[in-house]
């Protein structure tokens, strides 16, 4: 693939869903997609219930053996692709292909230049930021330290 189909996508202030459906839509349509800054996109919510609903969720796993799973992911770009895979048929071909197309970085790595990246107009916060907590701050709060 050249570099003309790849995609900079920067997730500062973006809402991480629906970040990660456009994301899925253009992995599915054959782009290379990368994704800067993950630890800055958006998950709607008040603060305390969203960690909350992510603590409860980390509680679930299997009694007899914990190692085969669910595994739960806790860094942010860890959390956005986990979200972009949900969105993809993962286990047929075209849908594996896809997510080998699909990088995903907190900050920006020294390769990628951040000049390039974009921002979907349609998955910006609408409301006022406090209505809002970012990946970063819930990575934290579960346990990720940078």
């Amino acid at each position: 693939m050249s570099s003309e189909e790849t995609i900079y996508i920067d997730a500062t202030n973006q809402i991480a869903g629906r970040l990660s459906s456009k994301v899925a839509k253009l992995v599915l349509s054959g782009k290379r997609v990368v994704v800067v800054n993950a630890e800055k996109a958006l998950i709607s919510g008040s603060r305390t219930s969203v960690i909350n609903q992510w603590k409860e969720r980390l509680e679930l796993g299997s009694k007899v053996n914990p190692i085969y799973g669910p595994i739960h992911p806790r860094r942010p770009d860890n959390i956005l692709r986990r979200m972009v895979r949900g969105m993809v048929p993962r286990k047929k071909p075209k849908g594996a292909t896809a997510m080998k197309r699909l990088r995903v970085y907190v900050g920006v790595p020294t390769g990628v230049d951040a000049s390039k990246a974009t921002k979907f107009e349609d998955t910006s916060a609408t409301r006022p930021i406090p209505v809002y907590v970012t990946m970063g701050d819930l990575s934290k709060s579960l346990g990720w330290n940078e």
